[in-house]
């Protein structure tokens, strides 16, 4: 979705999902048949634990569950194949802006959603953020992927620091860290961390990219200035010139060999440490990410559930979906995922895996501070088009390459512009 228009993306997709096409039509008589379509998740265990879900579902329900996974590239295609033809899944994977670009072809789930928060002590308020549009719930949280900071303890020590608590404490122990032999590391790149990193340290200096109405652009302000000045300083003083190249798993390879000190990232880089027995697991922590003069905030993955209008199976899609929020079944979900598959709902982000490890005990609070990306905005396709150019990282870019500060921002709103132009020629709001 690039380049394209969205309707163009749509049209285009559809040839491409006649190819990938999971979907088969029932013979007459056979017994009905709940389909989903899912990503592959990068802890495969986590798919096996869905399956098994399903399969035990099914049995209760008098029903085959058939569980899809295709890879996380091709997902988007494949949605966009089955809206535009009115065909395929009963239930499909959403993450971010999705649940508001297919918003017309999306069941009304808020019921549903009502009952499982009155049921599991209320939803973070991300969850509405992500999945509540103008004219409903069209889609359920499903999870979401804590993205705190990973530390090396050993590093911190020596120099003599806890770690920090604000974007301010990290430019000033980088500095000392990087003097040591271990500097920071963030991706201001052409990748998934550095718009997610981005997100959080510019809403940490009260910047925003959209104004709350989604419509009007934000990003000229002093707030984003001192963003970009703060990225220059922490570049210049406390990082490596590779972050201009990194890719995600960058940071985790740069943390576990003992290069970096500190990153911003999920608890993967420890996870292998831990499964592989790497002698620096000991070392490797998390905390919660750092805030500034706007506050503390940050921009996890959060994916979401969502039934199509024209599925022939809604009212067993909606009992399907309250069965994966089981207790018993989430809590065995979250085990699968090695503990990346965190609640959106409060009582079930209380699970023993966190008091087990003393290293995932913050996991669940970055909840308390999590965003939809394009907050104060509601996810939009306008949003989606400037993270899938990454024009927030390319900002931050230029200004390291000697482009004027307010140029840069001046370069990202027109940007933006472009970006609310497709939107609006591809049909959105």
């Amino acid at each position: 979705m690039r380049q394209t228009t969205r309707r163009q993306f749509l049209a285009a997709a559809a040839t491409t999902g006649a190819v990938l096409a999971l979907d088969r039509a029932p013979a007459l008589g056979q017994k009905r048949e709940l389909t989903m379509l899912s990503n592959n998740h990068f802890v495969p265990a986590s798919d096996d634990e869905l399956r098994r879900q399903a399969e035990l579902f099914g049995k209760q329900a008098g029903c085959a569950v058939r569980v899809d996974t295709i890879a996380a590239l091709q997902l988007p295609a494949k949605r966009a194949a089955e809206a535009q033809g009115q065909a395929g899944h009963d239930i499909v994977f959403l993450s971010h802006a999705d649940p508001y670009l297919f918003e017309n072809l999306l069941v009304d789930v808020g019921p549903l959603v009502d009952t499982l928060g009155k049921q599991y002590g209320g939803w973070y308020p991300f969850a509405a953020e992500s999945a509540q549009t103008a004219s409903g719930w069209k889609a359920v949280p499903w999870y979401w992927v804590s993205f705190p900071a990973s530390y090396n303890m050993a590093h911190f020590r020596k120099a003599g620091f806890e770690h920090p608590r604000s974007w301010d404490d990290l430019l000033k122990q980088g500095r000392a860290l990087k003097k040591q032999g271990a500097p920071v590391g963030i991706a201001i790149s052409h990748t998934g961390d550095a718009n997610t990193t981005f997100w959080a340290v510019l809403w940490g200096f009260g910047g925003k990219v959209l104004e709350a109405d989604g419509k009007t652009p934000a990003i000229v302000s002093d707030n984003t200035a001192r963003t970009i000045e703060w990225y220059k300083e922490l570049f210049r003083d406390a990082m490596d010139p590779e972050v201009l190249s990194w890719d995600d798993a960058s940071n985790n390879r740069a943390l576990i060999a003992g290069k970096c000190s500190w990153i911003h990232n999920p608890i993967s880089a420890y996870v292998a440490a831990l499964k592989e027995k790497m002698p620096i697991t000991d070392d490797l922590n998390h905390h919660l990410t750092p805030g500034g003069p706007g506050g503390v905030h940050n921009a996890p993955g959060i994916n979401a559930l969502g039934i199509w209008k024209f599925s022939k199976n809604v009212e067993l899609a909606k009992e399907f979906i309250p069965f994966l929020f089981r207790k018993e079944n989430f809590d065995a979900f979250i085990v699968a995922g090695s503990a990346f598959n965190m609640a959106p709902l409060r009582d079930l982000a209380d699970h023993p895996i966190w008091a087990k490890n003393p290293k995932f005990a913050m996991l669940p609070k970055e909840a308390e501070h999590a965003h939809a990306r394009g907050w104060p905005s509601r996810p939009n396709d306008a949003v989606r088009r400037v993270e899938n150019n990454y024009v927030l990282p390319d900002m931050v870019a230029k200004a390291l390459n000697g482009m004027p500060t307010k140029r840069a921002m001046e370069w990202a709103q027109t940007q933006v512009v472009q970006a609310l132009r497709g939107q609006l020629k591809a049909g959105g709001t």
